[in-house]
């Protein structure tokens, strides 16, 4: 009996595969729904890049004012 058991054994456990078949990459359709939320991201982040650079020309004008009040003949 068990030598009947043994190949019957042998042949479920090769059948099993552990790791399932790729599956194919798929782009994502936007939602209709959240099409304003998006919107209102996007254009925050570019407002945000819009004030980081005007931070830092701010930053470089206050550098130079400072510069300029601690060496006032420019050397």
């Amino acid at each position: 009996m068990t030598h009947r058991l043994l190949p019957l054994l042998l042949l479920s456990l090769a059948a099993c595969d552990p790791t399932p078949p790729p599956q194919p990459e798929t782009e994502r359709q936007p939602n209709p729904v959240f099409e304003t939320q998006i919107q209102a991201v996007e254009k925050a982040r570019a407002l945000e890049g819009q004030l980081q650079d005007a931070a830092e020309a701010q930053r470089r004008q206050i550098e130079a004012a400072e510069q300029s009040s601690r060496d006032p003949q420019g050397n």
